[in-house]
């Protein structure tokens, strides 16, 4: 395989043994387990992707405009962020909420086998930034599987989320004119039904009356301190700017909720269905927030 030449173990393998110990040490709890290191952003296996091949907008979240495919400013040419301990008193609060979940170093060196868009063709660096934000949407599907697969409610369709996860990991791995073409929508339809029977199952008698069905509801600002969303449904809400302080969010599923700027001090969010680091790092919160393990505690929260 690529990535073994190029250093990097067969992911799907590596996954796939992690998840089997993962669901033998399994609670009933459903408490989300680390997130394996391959759907990790590794940027020193990374060409700096993000920083080139994806847009800037000068807005509340980047400094500048930045066209993709163009590097921005920061990018040294060891591919690190010459900022990097600075990015939000610079106005690059938008870097510090990106995660790419591993597909970075997943397209630098396996998909292009360590070959940097600094060299070769100009067509070949243009192929390599139209890939990198596809492997990015699947990397993202397989970490919300790999998570589905965690949950031993979701034992009923384990058999089919692992068909799923497996169909998904071996798109990650086709040649990189075929990933240009991939209909990734169409993926993530087939994975989302899934990924929803998964939801519902965990979810199941924790009472999801009306209140908690709040999918795609526009909640920006809303004052829900202290409110019981335990097992609640809040997939693609709007939570911008929501006061979340002290509220109960255990087994809530927040696949897709909008963060940013919500206030989640002393929140529990133990159990919380699909939460990503990039939904914890566009909130707020502090020391008394209970995170499940799946995440970390950004360092810009008030200590």
């Amino acid at each position: 395989m690529p990535g073994r030449a190029n250093g990097l173990p067969d992911a799907g393998d590596r996954q796939r043994r992690a998840l089997r110990r993962v669901e033998d040490m399994q609670d009933e709890t459903g408490t989300a387990a680390p997130v394996p290191t391959e759907l990790k952003a590794d940027c020193a296996q990374c060409f700096g992707l993000c920083c080139v091949a994806l847009p800037f907008t000068a807005s509340a979240d980047f400094a500048i405009d930045k066209a993709a495919g163009s590097p921005c400013r920061n990018l040294r040419t060891d591919n690190r962020c010459g900022i990097h301990t600075e990015l939000r008193q610079r106005g690059f609060n938008g870097c510090t909420v990106y995660d790419c979940f591993g597909a970075g170093q997943k397209v630098s060196q396996v998909t292009f086998e360590g070959a940097d868009w600094r060299s070769g063709s100009g067509e070949r660096a243009r192929l390599m930034f139209d890939v990198f934000p596809v492997v990015r949407q699947l990397h993202e599907l397989l970490r919300y599987l790999t998570e589905a697969l965690e949950l031993p409610a979701a034992r009923p369709i384990h058999p089919e989320l692992r068909r799923e996860l497996d169909r998904t990991e071996a798109l990650t791995r086709r040649a990189p004119e075929e990933l240009a073409e991939l209909d990734v929508s169409s993926v993530r339809q087939d994975v989302n039904v899934l990924l929803l029977r998964a939801s519902e199952l965990a979810r199941a008698g924790l009472g999801r009356g009306r209140k908690k069905e709040r999918r795609g509801a526009d909640l920006m600002g809303a004052r829900l301190k202290g409110a019981d969303l335990r097992g609640a449904n809040l997939r693609g809400a709007y939570l911008i700017a929501a006061d979340l302080a002290g509220a109960d969010l255990r087994s809530a599923d927040l696949i897709g909720a909008d963060l940013r700027d919500t206030d989640l001090t002393d929140a529990d969010l133990t159990g919380a269905l699909f939460l990503t680091q990039p939904q914890v790092n566009a909130a707020k919160g502090g020391p008394g927030t209970r995170l499940p393990a799946s995440v970390t505690r950004p360092g810009h929260w008030t200590p």
